[in-house]
Formats: C-alpha cells, structure tokens, sequence
C-alpha cells in the first residue's frame, strides 16, 4: 500500500461551485494534474459544459473552469491505498481536507457535485458532520468520470453533468 497526498485545490474566492473527487489516481499523482488519466471524462464534460476545447493545455482548462467560477478539489488530503480505485482505500488511513477553512475563503459557494459515489460517501462520512451548518449549500451525487465506471453511457453523464453546472451558470450570472 502506498501513503498518497491529493493536490491543493483550484479555485477563486469568487468560486460558486465546488466539484469534489476522492482522491487523485495514479495518472493524475504522476502529471501531478487533476483528472490526467486519458480515459477519464472529466474534460470533456466540463468543456462540452463550459464551451471551451478539452484537448487544450492544461493551464487553458484550469483558467476556464475558474473564469467559471468552478473550483476543484477532493475529499481526502492523504490516505494509504494501492493503485486507483477508491475501493482500495484504506478507511484506516483517511486524512480528509480541511474544508471548515475552505468553505470561509470560498463563502459564494452554493453547490458541492461530488465526482462519484465515492466521493460524496467519504465527504458524509469523514467532512460533514465536522462542518459549520451550511443551510443554502446544495449537494449533488454525480456519475463518476472515471474510467473504473464504464457501466454509464457517456450520454447519461453528459446529461446529468451538464444540468447540474448549468443550473448553476443559471442562478447567478
């Protein structure tokens, strides 16, 4: 088992929307970039949401997503696990991120779409009971973009990605 460290997070303090994965794969500790495993569709989806080219440079996408008002982040700031797959976490070693500073640098934000089961399993369970009440903060389960999770249509995530970041591009402008 290996004792892995996640990424600071990408974000703006005009941030409105937090996307949360896990903790980054193996392809993304390597890159040392979020979601740089070639077959994850994260993006993708993003830039078909955000209208901006998912092939550009990494620094552009970075840029899109914050001009968004989109930050990026995970669940867990360290853990032991072996490979990529959340499943091959070990509970034991769970270290999570400090969101409590997070949420008071980023007060705008209003949506928290978790990247998975996984992720918004670990943030209920090892984050939100430790958290300020947050009565207007809105969190939603979305399919994974990992490759680990096939199963789904690419379709299915499109669909479900996209009315979460564009109800949020519609609220506020």
């Amino acid at each position: 088992m290996t004792h892995i460290h996640s990424f600071p997070p990408l974000a703006n303090p005009r941030a409105r929307l937090l996307v949360l994965g896990s903790m980054p794969g193996i392809a993304s500790l390597k890159a040392q970039q979020y979601y740089a495993h070639p077959q994850n569709l994260f993006w993708k989806i993003m830039g078909e949401a955000l209208s901006f080219e998912a092939a550009c440079p990494y620094a552009e996408r970075i840029d899109r997503l914050l001009a968004a008002n989109v930050a990026v982040w995970d669940v867990l700031k360290a853990c032991v696990r072996e490979g990529s797959l959340d499943a091959n976490i070990d509970k034991t070693s769970v270290v999570p991120n400090d969101f409590a500073a997070f949420f008071t640098n980023h007060a705008l934000i209003e949506r928290v779409c978790f990247n998975g089961r996984a992720a918004a399993s670990l943030f209920m369970r090892y984050v939100q009971p430790h958290l300020p009440c947050h009565p207007n903060l809105q969190y939603i389960a979305l399919p994974s973009t990992s490759p680990a999770n096939a199963s789904i249509p690419l379709a299915h995530k499109l669909r479900d990605w996209n009315a979460a970041i564009r109800l949020e591009r519609e609220l506020k402008p």
